[in-house]
């Protein structure tokens, strides 16, 4: 599992010019899922996610969590984490999950996500979406569940 995380400002996800979800502070996370992950994997993932103390503190250190800030996630399902470039200029993608497992997954950690975070948005699982954003550093950050061990 993979999550590409960006701390913003403010960002939203559109599907056919429709707002379907929309944060201030925060994190819009991508989430790439392959066959291999499981419930376990997300609930490390997530833990991980909601434990990352990335924000500034007073003394402008990255020293504070979501909570802490009283942030925001926006999670935005996105396949295209697995591309693999290896060979030639066209991406495989062999390495996501098939569609059925990854949207299973994906709603699973929006469904955790909403037990832990007050304002959980979303983006819609298989849409062309457009996203919106504006990152707070800029900010990013990539957890991979392998390189995690999890």
């Amino acid at each position: 599992m993979r999550f590409v995380i960006q701390r913003v400002s403010e960002a939203s996800v559109t599907v056919d010019n429709n707002t379907i979800g929309e944060i201030q502070k925060g994190f819009l996370v991508l989430i790439g899922v392959s066959d291999k992950d499981d419930e376990t994997i997300a609930d490390k993932m997530l833990k991980k996610l909601i434990g990352l103390r990335i924000f500034e503190d007073e003394n402008g250190k990255t020293n504070k969590a979501l909570a802490d800030v009283n942030g925001s996630l926006l999670l935005v399902s996105q396949f295209t984490l697995y591309a693999d470039c290896k060979k030639g200029n066209r991406p495989s993608f062999i390495r996501a999950g098939k569609p059925d497992h990854a949207e299973s997954l994906y709603e699973y950690i929006i469904g955790k996500a909403k037990e832990q975070v007050k304002t959980v948005e979303r983006g819609s699982f298989g849409a062309d979406m457009k996203i919106r954003l504006l990152n707070d550093g800029p900010f990013t950050v990539i957890l991979d569940s392998e390189e995690l061990g999890f």
